[in-house]
């Protein structure tokens, strides 16, 4: 679809349309689009416009504007407010933002962020690549267009979007405690080339000399360690309760069970205990950056 001139701004065609399909398997997520996208249409045609003249009223492709109507598409902010806007709908479009934006993630990432939002202490021991609270946005679009099957252009962009708003773990207050052990291998890839390679290690730096952070580098010249297998999660409640995760054991499934919880702790304990501290940790880093 070629992409034209509207009198209120450029409207795109569906490619590059900033809206994201709706997950059919996300039964809580389709009720909430379908339901806003009801009242859209409800309130276009209750002031007579068509789908075409409303869509170049709001900057939109006639096609989306039946997709989001539907319940197919997922509406970003700027589309509910100027739809609030040329609707004449007093706010209550623009307000609706705040259901969409809960079911805008898929599912599984929304579930991992709400746990993260919840937890007390996180402790993540990673050896494949740089841990997802800690990447750039730049770092994770490079990982996520290395797939395959290759995501769209669309998918990519709401994936990194999605990790990106899972850092909002560190704007918590109280902060949360919070504990990585990196491989040493997974800082020395270039990831999306040298520059942002090395804007990923200089985040890596910021959000090392957080003070409810301790960030640890494994060396590659250690001996075995119970990490070999895997990814090791660990996520403490308020409540005394816990949710954990690895790689090498418990089908890598997430368990709550206090036994494997607390297999999982003894295992990430002896990760830290064998890793550089975190002042050596954020040196090496730093030798790195001067070395780049």
């Amino acid at each position: 679809m070629t992409a034209v001139e509207a009198d209120s701004g450029r409207i795109k065609g569906e490619a590059g349309e900033p809206g994201w399909e709706v997950d059919p398997d996300d039964e809580w997520g389709v009720a909430v689009i379908t339901t806003v996208g009801r009242q859209l249409k409800l309130r276009r045609e209750a002031v007579g416009m068509r789908a075409a003249e409303f869509g170049a009223a709001v900057g939109y492709g006639e096609d989306m504007v039946y997709k989001i109507e539907g319940g197919k598409r997922i509406p970003r902010q700027d589309y509910l407010v100027r739809a609030d806007e040329v609707l004449g709908a007093g706010g209550l479009l623009a307000a609706a933002w705040e259901d969409v934006k809960k079911v805008r993630y898929p599912r599984k990432v929304r579930e991992l962020a709400k746990l993260e939002g919840q937890a007390v202490e996180i402790g993540v021991y990673e050896c494949n690549s740089v841990n997802g609270l800690l990447q750039t946005p730049e770092h994770a679009r490079a990982l996520f267009e290395s797939w395959q099957p290759a995501y769209s252009p669309d998918e990519v962009e709401r994936l990194v979007a999605a990790r990106m708003a899972r850092q909002s773990v560190f704007e918590r207050s109280p902060a949360p405690s919070l504990s990585f052990v990196q491989e040493e291998a997974t800082l020395l890839r270039p990831v999306g080339g040298t520059m942002v390679w090395r804007q990923q290690l200089e985040r890596l730096l910021e959000v090392g000399r957080l003070r409810n952070v301790r960030l640890q580098l494994m060396p590659t010249s250690s001996e075995a360690h119970p990490g070999l297998n895997g990814r090791i999660e660990v996520l403490k409640f308020g409540d005394g309760t816990a949710v954990g995760r690895s790689d090498g054991v418990f089908t890598g499934r997430p368990t709550t069970d206090p036994k494997h919880i607390r297999i999982l702790e003894l295992r990430y304990g002896t990760i830290r205990a064998q890793a550089l501290p975190p002042r050596e940790s954020l040196a090496f880093i730093e030798q790195l950056l001067g070395e780049t």
